[in-house]
């Protein structure tokens, strides 16, 4: 019989192994408020401590709103400004999910 530190070593390792399950994409509000709320608040406003520093423009507004789903696509793909590009970090699913919940931030 195996120590059982070696079992829980070995455990442990066999789960380091098992990637990331990324978040699904109907879970948009949970990863908007993971990956977006720290600069864009909960409610899309903008009115964090960062978002004010960096004047982030308030998702709900007629200007982001107007915006077509490919244009909200690529900032959140590559970036705009001050904020991060998501290409790598999300996969189409995800991106796609946010740009639906931007879309029903302005419903609220």
């Amino acid at each position: 019989m195996k120590h059982p530190l070696v079992q829980a070593a070995c455990l442990l390792l066999l789960l380091s192994a098992i990637p990331a399950v990324p978040a699904r994409g109907d879970d948009a509000a949970g990863l908007y408020k993971a990956k977006c709320a720290g600069c864009h608040a909960a409610n899309g406003a903008g009115d964090t401590a960062v978002g004010k520093a960096l004047k982030v423009r308030d998702l709900r507004s007629p200007d982001v709103q107007n915006q077509s789903d490919a244009e909200l696509t690529a900032i959140i793909t590559g970036g705009k400004d001050k904020m991060p590009a998501y290409k790598g970090k999300l996969d189409d699913g995800q991106i796609k999910s946010l740009v639906g919940y931007i879309r029903e931030l302005a419903k609220k």
